[in-house]
């Protein structure tokens, strides 16, 4: 198994990277995981909080998490707190994509850790780009 540091970098190695993609909404997650599975990336799915810890815990080759924030059971800016608890996901990078616009939740989830934060709905080439930056790989 890769750490998470190594699985970001093995892109460039021609392993597809490991994106969770954690949406209450399974038409979300399809629409993502359709336009990062065209740029190349492997997705794994979970349709709340819970389920998105559970599946971090299983399959610790997970480069980048891309999250709602409105779902039920654990909401994804608890989640994201719970994430960055874990040492092993200090260096994990966490892309908001939800509904929400409000700054006050943008601000919370950047003081959380989240590296980015996407307004649904998302246009899959918005999506990509900010995937490949957050990553490092422009």
């Amino acid at each position: 198994m890769l750490s998470r540091r190594d699985a970001r970098a093995v892109l460039t190695q021609g392993v597809a990277v490991k994106i969770l993609v954690v949406d209450d909404s399974l038409a979300i997650r399809q629409q993502v995981g359709v336009a990062l599975a065209r740029a190349g990336y492997a997705i794994v799915e979970a349709a709340d909080g819970i389920q998105g810890l559970c599946a971090l815990s299983a399959q610790p080759d997970v480069a980048m998490v891309i999250c709602d924030v409105n779902m039920p059971n654990l909401n994804g800016l608890e989640m994201l707190l719970e994430l960055k608890a874990d040492p092993r996901n200090a260096d994990l990078p966490v892309l908001m994509l939800t509904t929400e616009g409000r700054s006050d939740l943008i601000q919370q989830a950047k003081r959380s850790g989240a590296k980015g934060w996407i307004v649904k709905p998302f246009k899959p080439d918005q999506l990509v780009a900010a995937v490949r930056k957050i990553l490092g790989k422009s």
